[in-house]
């Protein structure tokens, strides 16, 4: 025999509490209730229980998503990866990973934009800010035009280096950062000539 749904009682935290045939069920996010089509007077049968459990693991990979996101910024691969090693379902992921983009709470263009800007501010080349965004799954489109949009690295290596004497051990501490040959080259030339 199929059980009824016979009460629905909210919760806290945008939880409901479900009886079945008079008897306490179970406590579920109001959401995934909402969306599988639970209520009062309705049974449920296996093609509702499916329905259910699909949206309950939608409504954990999102809280999980919203959680990571919370956290750090991270793009859409870190997001994807993260869930993915959680072992959510693809299409709890895709879904996930969906509805916050349409939220424009995950941005990777945002992300590569913000995080760029904040590198070259502490004093980071192109190529180290490149590997960063690399190295957080942002798509090399995004990085390229993150990049491309920043102060140019001749500019920004004078703040840097601003009143300090420009040898070779200044020259390998910016390689580390991430400068150009180009860029050194260029500081070492313009500091040769006012020798």
């Amino acid at each position: 025999m199929t059980p009824t749904v016979t009460r629905l009682r909210e919760r806290k935290r945008g939880r409901v509490a479900v009886e079945l045939d008079g008897h306490p069920w179970r406590v579920l996010p109001a959401d995934a209730v909402v969306r599988a089509g639970i209520g009062v007077g309705r049974p449920l049968d296996r093609g509702t229980a499916r329905e259910l459990a699909r949206e309950l693991r939608r409504a954990r990979a999102l809280a999980q998503a919203t959680r990571l996101l919370a956290a750090s910024g991270r793009s859409r691969g870190e997001l994807e990866q993260r869930l993915s090693r959680a072992r959510h379902s693809g299409a709890a992921r895709d879904e996930a990973v969906g509805a916050l983009e349409r939220a424009g709470v995950l941005d990777d263009v945002r992300l590569a934009e913000s995080r760029a800007e904040l590198l070259a501010r502490r004093g980071y080349g192109d190529a180290a800010i490149r590997a960063d965004l690399s190295r957080r799954l942002i798509p090399a489109e995004d990085v390229a035009h993150a990049v491309a949009a920043l102060e140019p690295e001749l500019s920004r290596i004078q703040g840097v280096i601003d009143g300090q004497a420009v040898t070779p051990a200044l020259l390998r501490r910016l390689a580390g950062r991430g400068f150009s040959r180009d860029t050194l080259g260029e500081i070492a030339a313009a500091f040769a000539q006012e020798a």
